[in-house]
């Protein structure tokens, strides 16, 4: 292994699938071994084949899939105390799974030895020695995951060197040490992570494990490939038990970036952030907007100095390229920006707002809604919606002439009941249309809808899929109290909304009317004249 680089060890789908409210079906788990192997990752720890089902069940299915950068592994303990590693039934599942990677985890404090597995210290030695003996007797690539082996150094130094010595005496390849409280700092794995290098045999690769439990474990991580290590264990977004583990997409990306040391194949970078929100997916996980490097604020500016230095030269405020990890620029717009800000930020959507007096009114007009409650940062379509509309450019796609939602609950034991009506005119023609829906909102929407597919059969293809709302206090003596945001999608893309009324239910249509007028506008579709509605 050339010395410049690192093997990352994703452990996503085993240790990741330990944090709370994170679950993988086993089709989960088969296509997100598919994103990293594409990815490039060198190690994919699929799960625990002797402890569940469905684990096995994914090894069985993975076996069928060529993996073309990454090796399969998967994880086990040490065999049990009474019990000969050839007749322990999870270390032979280990070999059942038909990975070329099995990686096993062994008690490494004393303390924990005695009073956890009930054995001596010597018997536990035996225990690792043998397990890894046998399966890399079975020809496979053995990795050895030293349990708490941070507190066990601090508590007993030469034991635990006996426990990695122990491993590596049974045919293990790599050794990792764990930090598996989270508890340490980053002086505290440097210094240690040093003195464990130097006491393996130079043909043994040295692995780190670090969870987040104190906030260091991307830190901890980097200075120990600074002391030696040379395999770094983590999960993709640092899901994981309690605080997580040590996150990928992080140390990843300050490796390939900001070091001499590579972990991707080269061009394999900007995947990084497509793998991320893949896997907040498939965990039901809203994507962290905050995150480094891929969180959809990672390269976002809203301060108007800040935005106008970017336009000169980006790195002024941001220490690499959003692209190099498939992330992007945004410009954030609010009361606090600048006629340049309002102007890059409209140019991102096409529309050119150079001409001072369109720029001007543009950013009297924005500060004046974000006074009354808009909020414009995320609701991006609302923002296309209005700078159109102040530049006479939006087009007519229908007339309000009114709604009217009901809300009625007849009997104890009867669901509430809502209905709305909604009349408008396109292109001339007037329609009235209504709808019963969940909520006074899906009431509406669906009206809404109902009028306007007999005349862009397009919408058929628009749904709403998220609704929040946020009740703000008085803004500068305004009457303005509820902020309603709105997303949807169609097949393409997600887009948001929002509007802002003393009136929960005319908010809500504010910000659905821009919805829908926005998913014409995307689709190029012009405004309807006709009784039986036209698509170009």
């Amino acid at each position: 292994m050339p010395d410049q680089n690192i093997l990352i060890y994703d452990s996503t789908l085993r240790d990741g699938a330990q944090g709370e409210h994170v679950s993988f079906s086993k089709d989960d788990k088969l296509r997100i071994a598919a994103k990293l192997d594409e990815l490039g990752v060198a190690y994919i720890e699929g799960g625990w084949p002797g402890s569940n089902p469905r684990d096995a069940e994914f090894f069985r299915d993975a076996a069928s899939y060529t993996f073309k950068y990454a090796k399969l592994c998967a994880f086990g303990c040490t065999r049990r105390k009474e019990l000969t590693a050839e007749n322990d039934p999870q270390l032979c599942a280990l070999l059942d799974s038909g990975a070329p990677v099995c990686t096993i985890v062994g008690k490494t404090p004393a303390s924990q030895v005695r009073e956890i597995l009930n054995v001596s210290e010597e018997e536990n030695l035996d225990m690792i020695r043998e397990s890894c003996r046998f399966l890399a007797d079975a020809g496979r690539e053995v990795i050895f995951d030293a349990e708490h082996f941070f507190d066990a150094w601090q508590e007993d130094r030469a034991y635990a060197e006996r426990v990695l010595k122990a491993a590596c005496e049974g045919g293990a390849s790599a050794v990792t040490i764990c930090d598996t409280n989270g508890g340490l700092l980053p002086v505290e794995i440097l210094d240690i992570t040093k003195k464990v290098r130097v006491l393996l045999p130079e043909n043994i690769v040295l692995g780190i494990h670090c969870h987040n439990d104190s906030g260091t474990a991307v830190a901890n991580s980097i200075v120990a490939v600074r002391s030696g290590a040379r395999l770094v264990q983590g999960t993709v977004n640092g899901i994981g038990e309690r605080c997580g583990n040590a996150n990928l997409c992080t140390i990843i990306p300050n490796f390939e970036l900001k070091t001499d040391f590579r972990c991707l194949p080269p061009g394999h970078l900007a995947m990084l952030k497509d793998v991320s929100d893949f896997v907040c997916e498939k965990a039901n996980m809203r994507p962290d907007a905050h995150a480094p490097y891929v969180g959809e604020s990672a390269f976002a500016h809203k301060a108007g100095l800040h935005v106008d230095a970017i336009a000169k030269n980006p790195v002024t405020f941001e220490h690499v390229r959003p692209e190099s990890v498939g992330n992007r620029r945004r410009i954030l717009i609010s009361e606090l920006s600048g006629r340049h800000s309002l102007t890059m930020k409209a140019a991102e959507f096409g529309i050119d707002l150079r001409d001072s007096r369109l720029g001007n009114a543009g950013l009297q007009e924005l500060k004046k809604r974000e006074r009354a409650g808009y909020e414009y940062e995320t609701a991006e379509a609302s923002f296309v919606v209005l700078m159109h509309k102040v530049m006479n450019l939006w087009p007519s796609y229908f007339t309000l002439e009114g709604f009217r939602v009901i809300i009625e609950k007849r009997g104890e034991g009867d669901r509430v009941v809502s209905e709305a009506t909604v009349k408008l005119s396109v292109g001339g023609v007037s329609q009235l249309t209504a709808a019963e829906g969940d909520g006074p909102v899906n009431a509406l929407d669906l009206a809404l809808r109902k009028a306007l597919e007999r005349f862009y059969p397009a919408l058929r293809d628009v749904s709403l899929i998220d609704f929040k709302v946020r009740i703000l206090e008085n803004l500068n003596g305004t009457a303005a109290q509820t902020r309603v945001r709105i997303q949807s999608h169609d097949s393409t893309s997600v887009w948001d909304t929002v509007g802002v009324s003393e009136n929960i239910i005319e908010a809500s249509w504010i910000a659905l009317a821009d919805s829908v007028e926005y998913a014409l506008f995307k689709k190029h579709i012009a405004p309807s004249n006709s009784q039986e509605g036209t698509e170009p």
